[in-house]
C-alpha cells in the first residue's frame, strides 16, 4: 500500500470520475486520503481468491484478468478490466470474500475504495449510486453475452465477442497472448489461432508480438449480428 500525494496520476483518475468531482471539497479531500494502490508485475495474482475484500477496485494503470480454479487446477477467465474501469463491486455489496482471483495481465497498478467509504457513498451519494449502477448494469449484459456465447455462438462470434467494446471500451490495443484470449473466450489455443489468423487476413485485427489491435469495430459488429 502507498500513501496518496496531491497532484498525482491517483488524483487525475479521480477526478475523472462524475461521482467523485460531484461531491462537496471536504467529502473528495477526504476520499483521497482514503483511498490506497495495489500493484503486481505482469502475470502476478493481485487479488486472491477466497479472501475478504477490501473495497472497490479501479484499474489505475494496466490489465487484470478475472479468473477462477476449475476441477483439477485448471483455470477459468471469465473477464478482462482495463484501465480506467472498476470492478469487484458485487463483493463489497454484500461483505463476502473475493470469489475469484485477479491476475494482471500487464504491470498493473490498481486503487482501492475502501469497503467503509464505498458504503458512506452507497448511503449517501445519489451520483455514486447512479455510476455503481451502469457498472452493475455492464456487468450483467457481459454476463449474458458470455452465456449466450458459451451455448449459441461459433468460434468467430466468441472471439469476436471477447474483443469488442462490451468488454474492452477503452482500449483496442490488447496485450494478450493467443493462451490468454482463448481461455477468455473459452476455447483452444489452436481454434483461437485459427480464427484470429482470419480476422487478420480480413483486416478486422492486426497481431504482432502477443498484441491484438482491432481495426475495424464495425466488422466485429457485424459479426455479433
Amino acid at each position: 500500500m502507498f500513501p496518496i500525494v496531491s497532484h498525482t496520476p491517483i488524483q487525475r483518475f479521480l477526478q475523472a470520475q462524475c461521482w467523485y468531482t460531484a461531491l462537496p471539497a471536504l467529502e473528495r479531500d477526504a476520499i483521497a486520503s482514503q483511498v490506497f494502490t495495489l500493484s503486481a508485475a505482469r502475470g502476478a495474482v493481485v487479488l486472491p481468491a477466497n479472501e475478504p475484500t477490501q473495497g472497490w477496485y479501479g484499474v489505475l494503470h494496466g490489465l487484470v484478468k478475472i479468473s477462477g480454479r476449475a476441477t483439477k487446477g485448471r483455470r477459468s477467465d471469465f473477464l478482462g478490466v482495463a484501465a480506467g474501469d472498476w470492478f469487484g463491486e458485487g463483493a463489497v455489496l454484500k461483505n463476502e470474500c473475493r470469489r475469484y482471483e485477479v491476475v494482471a495481465l500487464r504491470d498493473t497498478e490498481l486503487l482501492c475504495l475502501p469497503s467503509a467509504t464505498f458504503h458512506t457513498l452507497f448511503a449517501s451519494s445519489i451520483g455514486f449510486n447512479q455510476f455503481l449502477v451502469g457498472c452493475m448494469n455492464l456487468r450483467l449484459s457481459q454476463a449474458m453475452a458470455m452465456i449466450e456465447a458459451g451455448r449459441t455462438r461459433s468460434p468467430e462470434q466468441r472471439i469476436a465477442l471477447s474483443l469488442s467494446r462490451l468488454f474492452w471500451n477503452r482500449t483496442r490495443q490488447l496485450d494478450l497472448t493467443q493462451d490468454e484470449l482463448a481461455s477468455l473466450a473459452g476455447m483452444s489455443r489452436q481454434t483461437a489461432n485459427r480464427v484470429l489468423n482470419a480476422l487478420q487476413q480480413q483486416g478486422v485485427i492486426s497481431l504482432s508480438m502477443n498484441r491484438i489491435r482491432v481495426l475495424d469495430d464495425a466488422a466485429l459488429t457485424r459479426l455479433l449480428e
